[in-house]
């Protein structure tokens, strides 16, 4: 599929989504007093600063941007995060869940546990220095069964707990972002998108993306159904075969629980050609900590998680 047929086949539909998501985005800098932009670099947050630059430009954006680090991050996302910050101009606050386990506030079981779920606690740190009131999110509907629950507005409360039974009505897309001190919104602009329609919306906008987005050779092993890569961080087994393949990311978490999958896509077609025949959510297919009961995402979203 051509750039050319991606736009004439897709337009209308991504307008709709682009004035929705504008929409939102507005209705954010409008209702709360200090809301921040939740920017990892990796897709869905890249797709939200675009949104936001039409928004907002030529003025500055109404708030800063923010990342929650682990510290074991991939090295191409942390470089495209600073680097697009850069150029854009804009203020962007980095915490990481290394300060969280220095200050005692997160301890690990192990030297090798994954610090992915420890990430609320760093957050939810952040949000009380700051005084943060509303934390915009690139999360989607479409990604797992608990994202599915949430409101375009998700009120937590002033521990920053979601409880999906305490959710204001979002009749006819009007929005309530009216919180108590210590209280704060997440919200979701693009929570009615899907893995395809960003792509479709990056491919359109001719967004740049990190490198680990298109297909390359890397080390991996076959682990529980998927290809886990071998780093520092996750090395081999000894019962383990390890294999050069061609393979790239559809999501870009942390190193410990991000797994490639199989892809010879180099461009945006051919990675919009993928999405559409894939038979797995992009978290079910590449998130190893999603696969267990003891960290679901609706679990760690009761406890603050993202």
């Amino acid at each position: 599929m051509t750039p050319a047929a991606i736009r004439t086949r897709t337009l209308p539909h991504l307008d709709w989504l682009e004035s929705e998501a504008i929409h939102i985005l507005r209705e954010v800098a409008g209702q709360s007093a200090n809301p921040v932009l939740l920017f990892s670099g990796g897709k869905d947050s890249i797709v939200l600063l675009q949104l936001a630059t039409k928004a907002f430009r030529p003025a500055r954006f109404p708030f800063p941007l923010m990342h929650i680090d682990t510290g074991h991050n991939f090295p191409e996302v942390i470089e495209f995060r600073d680097r697009r910050a850069a150029e854009l101009g804009e203020r962007l606050i980095v915490r990481g869940v290394e300060q969280s386990i220095a200050s005692g506030r997160v301890v690990l079981r192990s030297p090798d546990e994954s610090r992915n779920k420890h990430q609320s606690v760093t957050l939810q740190d952040a949000i009380a220095e700051f005084g943060f009131d509303a934390c915009i999110g690139g999360a989607r509907r479409d990604e797992e069964k608990a994202r599915a629950k949430e409101r375009v507005f998700s009120f937590r409360d002033g521990w920053g707990q979601w409880d999906p039974k305490n959710q204001r009505p979002e009749l006819w897309n009007l929005y309530n972002a009216r919180v108590a001190p210590g209280e704060h919104m997440r919200v979701f602009p693009i929570s009615n998108w899907t893995e395809l329609d960003v792509w479709q919306y990056i491919a359109q906008e001719k967004l740049q993306v990190p490198s680990l987005y298109f297909a390359h050779r890397r080390p991996v092993v076959r682990r529980g159904g998927a290809l886990v890569p071998v780093t520092e961080l996750t090395p081999a087994r000894p019962d383990e075969t390890v294999e050069s393949l061609s393979v790239r990311f559809r999501t870009v978490g942390d190193i410990s629980c991000t797994c490639p999958v199989a892809s010879d896509a180099t461009t945006y077609e051919q990675i919009v050609a993928e999405t559409v025949d894939a038979t797995l959510t992009e978290r079910g297919a590449t998130r190893m900590d999603d696969q267990t009961s003891e960290a679901s995402m609706e679990q760690r979203k009761r406890e603050g998680y993202f």
